[in-house]
């Protein structure tokens, strides 16, 4: 029984469950395959990482207190974040990565950031 290729076609010689005739053909396959995904992750990622910077920027001593406008200047997206965090107090904190921030009273914010990860 014949194989081919599943990115070219050309036809495959050796072991019997060989799928590409070379590493660019199973490169170029497995790119065209992944390509949608990475775009999104790709992303949502970008957005993580400004998030985050944006929280490591203002957080220079490893916490601080902001209002709710100054991060929506710096361009923080509130939709997206790594992890939640509740304490036993009830309090939910929200991170991206290691820098999170703790929505308080009248728009003020508390970030953090925590040293343990």
């Amino acid at each position: 029984m014949e194989h081919a290729c599943l990115e070219c076609g050309t036809r495959l010689l050796g072991r019997i469950d060989k799928k590409f005739c070379s590493d660019q053909c199973r490169n170029a396959y497995h790119n065209r395959e992944n390509r949608d995904d990475d775009s999104y992750i790709r992303n949502i990622n970008s957005i993580l990482r400004k998030n985050r910077n944006i929280l490591k920027e203002l957080t220079p001593d490893g916490k601080s207190k902001v209002k709710k406008h100054q991060l929506e200047q710096h361009g923080y997206n509130f939709k997206y974040f790594t992890h939640v965090y509740k304490t036993k107090e009830k309090r939910v904190y929200y991170f991206c990565y290691e820098h999170g921030y703790l929505p308080l009273e009248d728009d003020y914010f508390a970030l953090v950031v925590n040293k343990e990860i």
